[in-house]
Formats: structure tokens, C-alpha cells, sequence
């Protein structure tokens, strides 16, 4: 799975991102909220994110085992992350997460424990994932923001505004996948230290669309 967190190079930006000073603590939601517990929907915000990133890891996993079986005819352990199955998708909750495709509930469940334990043991990367809404949001937001800027500094000829326009949409769509992934990595998402899975069920989410479920409880 290549995101930021992979590239190599000398910026001193990117290093400090990678620092042990902004790496992820066990310690840190559930000492935020000890602190800061008199906020309202601090606890659920904390889940939400949390959840996201467990959200994302199984998306990874289960997109990995589903490719290798779909070439061998056999499941393995091994995983390959840079393989994405756009036919799967997710969306968190505080309470949980609905995961969308056909996947077996077995290996949902392995694949959720597997995502679980990699994010709490350092493969921090499976938290950020490109099909991420946060990245379309980011490009909406870069976009709006350019096309706003070229408007006011170029000439206000038709011609001039329409290549303004072009370079806008262009520029936001080169920057969108790395802004869109520091995003998911420091505010939308966080390693589930904290998260227990309890239940794994078919169900259909608020729109009735079918769903497996996988709830989880906050712990300390």
C-alpha cells in the first residue's frame, strides 16, 4: 500500500510526519478522553476515527486475500497491499463499521482480527486508503479553493479564466491523494488501540442496503 508515510527522499516535512514524535501512542485516545472526558461526543469522535482506521485495514486485507485466491485457487496468510478490490466497501459508525461485497463472514471475521492486530503492531499505513471519502472531500476543497484564486488573479477575459479553471481542476488532482492522505492519517482516522470486536452480523445499513456489521467496544 503506497501512501506517504512509504516515500523516501530528504524533505525535512515529511520526516518530521514520520518522527517518533508524531507517531501513534496506545496510550493517547484513552488519556485524551480521561482529560477531556467533560466534552461532549469526545468518546464517540475518538471511536469514530479509531473505527475508520479498522475499517480501512480490512478493506486492505480482505482486497489482498481475494486477489491471490482469485489467481491461485487457494487463500493464504500472505498479503500484498497495493491490491485494492473497488467491489468492497465500508462505512464507519461510532459503533462499528458496515463493510459492502460479497465476502464470506469467516473471512471477514479473520480478516477484521488480522487488520486489528497489524494496526496495533506498527502497519500504521493500512489506516489510510485511497477510495477514502476524506480524499474526494479534499479534492472538492482544493478545487473550490484554486478555482477561487485563479479567478481573482488572472484577468477576468473568458479565455483567461477558462485555462485558470484548467490548471485549478489539474493542480487540486495531483495534490489530492497526498493532502487526502494526511488528512486520514492525523484527523480522520486513528490506531485502534482502544477497540474490541464484539459481533459480526448480515444486516442492512440506514438506506437498506445489505451489510456485514462488525461492532466493537471501546476499552481502556
Amino acid at each position: 500500500m503506497n501512501t506517504f508515510a512509504s516515500a523516501k527522499g530528504s524533505s525535512s516535512f515529511f520526516n518530521f510526519l514520520n518522527s517518533d514524535f508524531t507517531r501513534p501512542q496506545p496510550t493517547q485516545d484513552a488519556d485524551l478522553l480521561k482529560h477531556l472526558s467533560f466534552l461532549p461526543g469526545l468518546k464517540e469522535i475518538l471511536m469514530l476515527r479509531q473505527v475508520h482506521a479498522l475499517e480501512h485495514a480490512t478493506v486492505w486485507i480482505l482486497s489482498a486475500s481475494k486477489n491471490v485466491q482469485a489467481s491461485t485457487g487457494k487463500p493464504t496468510r500472505s498479503s500484498n497491499f497495493q491490491v485494492d478490490n473497488e467491489l468492497l466497501g465500508g462505512l464507519s459508525t461510532e459503533q462499528g463499521f458496515y463493510l459492502y461485497g460479497e465476502v464470506n463472514v469467516s473471512d471477514l471475521r479473520r480478516a477484521v482480527t488480522l487488520a486489528l492486530h497489524r494496526l496495533k503492531n506498527g502497519e500504521w499505513d493500512l489506516a489510510v486508503h485511497p477510495r477514502c471519502g476524506t480524499n474526494a472531500s479534499v479534492a472538492m476543497l482544493l478545487t473550490a479553493g484554486l478555482a477561487v484564486g485563479v479567478h481573482l488573479l488572472l484577468p477576468r477575459g473568458p479565455i483567461e479564466q477558462l485555462i485558470g479553471m484548467g490548471m485549478a481542476t489539474t493542480t487540486a488532482a495531483e495534490l489530492a491523494p497526498e493532502i487526502g492522505a494526511l488528512v486520514q492519517r492525523y484527523l480522520t482516522t486513528s490506531i485502534p488501540f482502544n477497540l474490541k470486536i464484539e459481533n459480526i452480523t448480515h444486516t442492512r445499513d440506514l438506506w437498506g442496503r445489505q451489510a456485514y456489521f462488525v461492532q466493537v467496544e471501546w476499552r481502556e
